[in-house]
C-alpha cells in the first residue's frame, strides 16, 4: 500500500462542515449524507468537505483534537513514553495535511498545528526506527507494537520487509555453514 491510498482511506473520515446552500440528503453508494442546510453543521466525509470547501460551498469544522492545546499535550505525552501513545485520529497526518492544503482559512493556528504534527510525526517515526533497530539486533522472531497508524506501518514496511528478508538469508547461509564443517 502506498501512501497515495492510505490518503485515500483516510478521505473516508467524517468531518463538519458548515454549509452555505440548502439541498435534500445527497444519496451515496457509501452512505447518505446530509440534508445540508445553510449555516447548520453537518458531517460529510472527508473527500466531500474538501470538494465542497474547493467549490466554496462550506466553512470546514476542524476536529476537536487538531488544537494547539491537545496537539502539545499528544506531543509531550510521545516525548515522556517509552511506548507509542494512540492518537486521537487513526489517519492524523493525512488529515491534517488534506485540511492544512485546502483550508488554512478555515483552522486557527494553522502553522502552529502544522508545526506540531509534524513535530509528533517525527517523534513517532525516530521512535519506530529505534524500535525495528532493537528487534533486528535481537534473535526475535516477532515484535508487537500498538497505537501505530497505517501511514506510520507503511512508512517501515519497505525497510522492515528488506531487512527481514537479508537477516534470513543471512543466517540461512551462516547454518548452511555450520552444518558444512560439522560433516
Amino acid at each position: 500500500m502506498d501512501p497515495a491510498e492510505v490518503e485515500f482511506l483516510a478521505e473516508k473520515e467524517e468531518i463538519s462542515v458548515v454549509p452555505n446552500f440548502t439541498q435534500d440528503k445527497i444519496y451515496l453508494i457509501g452512505g447518505d449524507v446530509g440534508p445540508f442546510n445553510a449555516g447548520l453543521p453537518v458531517k460529510v466525509p472527508l473527500w466531500m468537505a474538501i470538494n465542497l470547501k474547493q467549490g466554496q460551498k462550506c466553512r470546514i469544522i476542524p476536529p476537536d483534537w487538531m488544537d494547539t492545546e491537545r496537539l502539545q499535550d499528544k506531543k509531550q505525552e510521545e516525548t515522556d513514553s517509552k511506548f507509542f501513545t494512540e492518537m486521537p485520529s487513526p489517519h492524523f497526518m493525512e488529515i491534517t495535511q488534506l485540511l492544512l492544503k485546502c483550508a488554512t482559512d478555515d483552522i486557527p493556528h494553522a502553522d502552529e498545528i502544522r508545526t506540531l504534527v509534524k513535530d509528533i510525526w517525527d517523534l513517532r517515526i525516530a521512535k519506530l526506527r529505534s524500535s525495528i533497530d532493537t528487534f533486528l539486533k535481537s534473535d526475535a522472531t516477532h515484535a508487537k507494537l500498538n497505537y501505530l497508524t497505517l501511514m506510520e506501518l507503511n512508512t517501515a514496511r519497505p525497510f522492515l520487509t528488506k531487512a527481514l528478508d537479508q537477516m534470513h538469508l543471512l543466517r540461512s547461509n551462516l547454518s548452511g555453514r555450520i552444518q558444512s564443517t560439522q560433516e
